[in-house]
C-alpha cells in the first residue's frame, strides 16, 4: 500500500509552483499506516506558510480522488525542519524550470548562499529583496543575462 500512497502524494502539486510536487520539494516526512487512517506527516518548507490549508485539502482531495478513501490525515510537523537538501533532483530542475533558483544542497547556515540564474546558470547574481512574493522565496537580478529571477530561501527557518 505504501508505494500507492507515495504515486498519491507525486500527483499533489505546490499550490505557488504546480510543476513540482510535495515529493519532489522533500515536505513528505513520514506516511503511518495502521489500523485507522493513514496519516500523511508533511514539513512545511517555510515557517507561516500561507498554503499549508490548500496542501493539507489537496492531499484529501487526491486520496479521495485517486483511492476513494476519506480515511487520510494530514499533520503538519516542524521537527525535523524542512532543508535544501530534502529537494530531489527532479525537484531541483522543476523549479528551474519555472524559473525560480533552487537552493543549495546542503546548506548549513554557516556559509554565504551562492545562487546561481535558473535560466544562464550564472553565479554573477545580486538579492534585490530578501522578502519575495512568497515567504519561502527571495528576489534576485542575473548581472549576466540581465533577467530578475525568485530563489528558493534554504532553509524553513531563515529570516
Amino acid at each position: 500500500m505504501t508505494e500507492t500512497i507515495w504515486n498519491v502524494l507525486h500527483t499533489v502539486k505546490d499550490p505557488e509552483i504546480d510543476s513540482i510536487s510535495i515529493v519532489d520539494l522533500g515536505m513528505v516526512n513520514r506516511i503511518i499506516e495502521g489500523d485507522g487512517p493513514v496519516t500523511i506527516e508533511l514539513l512545511p518548507t517555510f515557517m507561516g506558510c500561507p498554503a499549508l490549508d490548500i496542501i493539507k485539502s489537496n492531499v484529501e482531495e487526491a486520496f479521495r480522488d485517486q483511492l476513494g478513501n476519506t480515511g487520510v490525515e494530514v499533520k503538519f510537523v516542524y521537527s525535523p525542519p524542512w532543508t535544501s537538501s530534502r529537494l530531489t533532483e527532479k525537484g531541483r530542475e522543476s523549479l528551474k524550470e519555472f524559473g525560480i533558483a533552487p537552493p543549495p544542497k546542503d546548506f548549513t547556515g554557516e556559509e554565504d548562499w551562492h545562487i546561481h540564474c535558473p535560466y544562464c546558470d550564472s553565479p554573477y547574481t545580486s538579492m534585490e529583496n530578501l522578502f519575495g512574493p512568497t515567504a519561502c522565496r527571495s528576489i534576485l537580478y542575473c548581472k549576466q543575462c540581465k533577467n530578475p529571477f525568485e530563489a528558493m530561501k534554504p532553509i524553513s527557518t531563515m529570516m
